[in-house]
């Protein structure tokens, strides 16, 4: 139970979840600042992203995977680098990096790099035999549209990405406490958590307390736009 106790909240599932997952976006944080955030909100935050290349570059990268590891929080570098290294032909040299580095995801991506659906699949493929993946559905481009039959499977097994409120709210709304939300500002999982729990204005009385979603599916959740 969250909180004091005293108040009649929607149920929440617990870590480790496969439905209710936070998933936040690094943006380049300090270490220091992600152990402030840690501390706080360990038991709302599920998965820790690294954005785009970042993870490449940051020289506090093993200190974090470790601290997130003991925080039970899952990393993953961004999907971009693993495009970057596919469109170069060193596939294997990322994802033998990525293990070696500690990262328990990794996320495959096709919104930068123009990739074939069947290449795409093999990425997938390959990287599902060493890390939980993180199948990304959607483009950077807004030219690109995508029919909801391509890709349409239960809320349960979609993390959507919701790196603003008001899309959090809405999303909270309409599939309830227990929706997998992404991108998330690390700094924005305890406010992100009030809205599932109806503690706030946006959200209030939109769920009744007790059991809200279906229970998690067997496959691995993936991200939408």
């Amino acid at each position: 139970m969250p909180g004091p106790g005293f108040l009649d909240l929607p149920v929440r599932s617990a870590k480790p979840r496969r439905t209710g997952i936070t998933h936040v976006l690094d943006r380049g944080t300090p270490l220091a600042q992600v152990t402030e955030l840690l501390v706080q909100n360990e038991c709302y935050v599920d998965v820790w992203k690294f954005g785009w290349g970042i993870a490449y570059l940051d020289p506090q990268l093993a200190a974090k995977l470790d601290l997130l590891a003991r925080h039970r929080v899952l990393a993953s570098p961004g999907g971009t680098l693993l495009e970057i290294a596919w469109s170069q032909g060193r596939t294997s040299e990322f994802l033998d990096w990525a293990a070696d580095a500690g990262f328990p995801c990794v996320e495959v991506s096709a919104g930068t790099v123009p990739m074939p659906d069947a290449a795409k699949r093999d990425l997938i493929a390959a990287a599902a035999e060493r890390f939980i993946v993180l199948a990304e559905v959607g483009s950077k481009h807004a030219a690109v549209r995508l029919a909801p039959e391509q890709w349409a499977v239960s809320p349960d097994c979609v993390v959507f990405e919701a790196p603003r409120e008001d899309q959090q709210a809405w999303f909270v709304r309409r599939f309830g406490p227990d929706v997998n939300l992404a991108n998330v500002p690390p700094d924005g999982a305890l406010g992100l958590e009030t809205f599932r729990l109806s503690l706030r204005a946006d959200t209030y009385g939109a769920w009744t307390p007790g059991p809200v979603m279906s229970p998690a599916m067997n496959t691995a959740p993936v991200h939408g736009t």
